[in-house]
């Protein structure tokens, strides 16, 4: 028993021994848990050396997480085994966490680069007047596919991707909300539609379309594409964008029956332990040397108006990734509806996957 006590109160020195130094060497390099900053954000979504830069010039440690669905994000803050300074949902997603009391509202005065924001991406419906949100990027939901392996085939259309000469050439996204939009979209109706009938019949065209999948993947989609492993990927923009910059022969495209027009905003949780470096953050991300470098990177839409002019205009001009207000007033954003229906959404999904096994 002796030797027990001894040995617990040995584990325990040497604890706090190492906790000491780690305190130390944290205080030394200027770091401490009241200048710690913990930022949750999509994968490979912000350029690293843009976190760097900011650290060194604000002595804020940075620690940064992951996530890979607006689902899993918004679950692991209310969980709060975590505390995030800041997060990056989407916009159905922020309106569902300002109804559930999940955010803090931004202190504006805090934010001066805000004015460096496009009107257009402001006061919209999920956030009005930006009291939780500031713009981060945003972009549509396409097609992206390669003409010189489908014969010079063009597509515009949703519709197209149902021919019986594409067998095996598609590769969809994981996600319920864009998959059943898609094909929502190619019948014509909204992609935020909750008639249970209309549902049903878009699933049952989704199941026709099982003979062109090749697969339904996450991230991986960008490989298979580029290594021409499949000719046609639904995508967001700014996968495209990565993708044609390494591949000229791929183009990209907004259906002409319509699709997503999304937003994906940071916003402070209700838990963040370190308010005022959150919004040193978000301020640091506005300006627009910074966007630009960051934009750079990401490859994504910016919304910040400032940072157009540092970029290059082969990119900036290009309607189908900067497309003009007459375009984006006509793609949908996605509305939060509900846990219920949201339900619906993912079990129809699922059963079109378990359809194509």
């Amino acid at each position: 028993m002796k030797k027990l006590v001894q040995f617990t109160v040995a584990v325990v020195m040497t604890s706090a021994v190492l906790w000491y130094a780690i305190t130390e060497l944290n205080s030394a390099q200027g770091y401490s848990g009241g200048n710690t900053l913990t930022i949750y954000n999509w994968g490979d979504y912000i350029n690293m050396d843009v976190i760097e830069q900011f650290e060194e010039e604000t002595g804020v440690k940075v620690i940064y997480e992951t996530f890979d669905s607006n689902e899993a994000m918004k679950t692991k803050i209310e969980q709060g085994g975590t505390t995030y300074d800041i997060a990056v949902p989407s916009e159905y997603m922020i309106d569902k966490m300002i109804k559930e009391d999940l955010l803090i509202p931004l202190d504006h005065s805090k934010l001066p680069n805000l004015g460096n924001i496009d009107e257009r991406f402001m006061d919209l419906p999920f956030d009005p007047e930006n009291k939780y949100s500031v713009p981060y990027f945003w972009g549509t939901v396409g097609i992206v596919y390669n003409p010189s392996m489908l014969g010079g085939k063009e597509i515009t259309s949703w519709n197209d991707l149902w021919d019986e000469d594409l067998k095996n050439e598609i590769l969809l996204v994981d996600g319920a909300r864009e998959v059943m939009g898609m094909a929502l979209n190619s019948l014509g109706y909204s992609l935020n539609d909750t008639d249970k009938e209309h549902l049903l019949e878009a699933k049952r065209k989704l199941d026709t379309l099982t003979p062109n999948i090749k697969a339904i993947v996450g991230d991986e989609n960008r490989m298979l594409i580029e290594n021409e492993e499949a000719a046609i990927g639904l995508v967001w923009s700014g996968v495209a964008a990565e993708l044609m910059w390494e591949n000229e022969d791929l183009e990209y495209v907004v259906p002409i029956e319509g699709s997503n027009l999304w937003f994906d905003n940071m916003v402070i949780p209700k838990t963040a332990k370190n308010v005022e470096a959150a919004h040193q953050f978000i301020n640091f991300i506005l300006d627009a040397e910074v966007a630009a470098e960051n934009t750079e990177y990401v490859s994504y839409s910016t919304p910040n108006k400032a940072a157009l002019p540092l970029l290059d205009e082969e990119l900036t001009g290009d309607e189908r990734f900067y497309p003009p207000p007459e375009l984006t007033e006509k793609l949908e954003v996605y509305e939060n509806l509900g846990k219920r229906n949201l339900a619906y959404y993912n079990e129809l999904f699922l059963e079109f996957k378990m359809h194509g096994k």
